[in-house]
């Protein structure tokens, strides 16, 4: 079984709608096929031949080389297969994904994971603001999945989170978990200013001091908490080389403006 390649030739700085590159959509098809492809490029609509050099594939795989920062929403409502993808890309990657994984080897722009409900996104570099984040006029970001980072992720992350689990080897941004509703945030080297703003529940473990915390969380002491155990066990299944801080963690309930009952851990 052979993936389907796609190698970009000519790079534009306008906005590229590349949601139709999906591995299920492009399997099977002929190189002629692949080439009449249509994609948003601005507000004009090319076929694929204008920006890539296409190879077909048979399997549910697709891989991209030669990717730049003005790919937007690939992966959209990936279902199955995956998606293997060398250099930057723009917004909204995995935008709506419910399965399959995306393999990025580089960095993603604003909005990746939204509205993801399944699969798992593996971001090599850094990742922009608003990671599995809700969009305006969304009441939740992501539902479910797994997003790993191999670096450092923007301001907002996980923001009106429900579900899921988002892995950060580097660190967060400002705003960290703010108005989670659910899930687990891990940021390895800390965070920048206030995080869990509005938290409602759900965990932001962190592996450093964040500069400081927000009065509205209540100091709950140190403990032991064994299930961290059982999360090292799913990262190193899902991204070998991440791993969480250690069982024993200072605990930090809140956010108190909102009633809320989310937790803090800070490493130790």
């Amino acid at each position: 079984m052979t993936p389907a390649r796609l190698r970009f030739v000519v790079e534009t700085k306008l906005p590229v709608d590349a949601s139709p590159l999906v591995p299920a959509a492009l399997a099977g098809r002929s190189a002629a096929e692949l080439e009449r492809v249509p994609l948003l490029v601005g507000n004009r609509r090319v076929p694929l031949a204008e920006l890539a050099a296409v190879t077909p594939g048979d399997a549910d795989a697709l891989i991209l080389e030669a990717a730049f920062a003005t790919l937007d929403r690939l992966g959209h409502g990936m279902a199955a297969g995956r998606l293997e993808v060398y250099g930057d890309v723009g917004a909204y990657l995995g935008q709506n994904m419910t399965g399959g994984r995306i393999e990025l080897f580089g960095s993603a722009g604003v909005h990746a994971a939204a509205g993801m409900k399944g699969g798992v996104i593996h971001v090599s570099a850094q990742a922009g603001a608003f990671l599995g984040a809700a969009l305006p006029g969304d009441r939740h970001g992501m539902t479910g999945g797994a997003v790993l980072v191999g670096g450092d992720a923007g301001d907002r992350v996980g923001d009106r989170m429900r579900r899921g689990l988002i892995a950060v080897a580097g660190r967060l941004g400002d705003f960290a978990a703010s108005r989670m509703i659910g899930g687990t945030i891990l940021g390895m080297q800390g965070c920048g200013a206030d995080p869990g703003y509005a938290m409602r529940r759900g965990t932001l473990l962190l592996g450093a001091r964040p500069p400081a915390l927000l009065p509205t969380f209540a100091d709950n002491g140190r403990h032991a908490l064994p299930w961290l155990r059982l999360l090292a066990r799913e990262l190193a299944e899902l991204a070998p080389g991440l791993h969480p801080p250690g069982e024993r963690v200072e605990r930090w309930t809140g956010c108190a403006s909102v009633g809320g009952m989310g937790e803090i851990l800070i490493a130790a």
